[in-house]
């Protein structure tokens, strides 16, 4: 089984990170953004750059693209996410166009609000995991609580 796991730089890979005792028997890579400073977190493992898009559509578009070239490349099982903007283009891609089992992860600061990448990626995932109960209220059936990933 080989695993991606997308997520934007900072706090959303400081949370994906709580669960590496989960993934790392299996073939994994990451899927980021380049963020100075941060990359020490996962030096010497297997990543894969991408754009930053921001709220810039033209940057988006560029990572729509790198997108799909890795994951066509690399064709992961399962794509593992806590969000953020540049992750969200591999789980569509990664659903839509190369049927790959999504987990998504809302993040641990969304106590009593949906995020963006949230509402996005939530009629995308097979596994969609919040990590505070009241969360459930605000996403509806398909979300699970499972606790915090601390």
């Amino acid at each position: 089984m080989k695993i991606c796991i997308s997520c934007s730089m900072g706090g959303h890979l400081v949370e994906v990170l709580q669960l590496k005792n989960v993934y790392k028997k299996y073939n994994y890579f990451y899927l980021t953004f380049y963020k100075k400073g941060l990359v020490d977190e996962i030096k010497g493992e297997k990543i894969y750059f991408v754009e930053n898009p921001g709220r810039n559509i033209i940057k988006l578009l560029k990572n729509i693209l790198q997108t799909f070239f890795v994951l066509k490349k690399e064709k992961p099982d399962i794509i593992i996410s806590t969000g953020a903007g540049s992750a969200v283009p591999s789980i569509i891609i990664g659903k839509l166009l190369f049927n790959t089992k999504i987990i998504f992860i809302e993040s641990f600061a969304r106590i009593n609000t949906k995020s963006l990448s949230g509402i996005i990626s939530y009629p995308f995932a097979d596994l969609f995991l919040v990590q505070w109960r009241n969360m459930l209220k605000l996403y509806g059936k398909k979300a699970l609580y499972r606790g915090a990933v601390y």
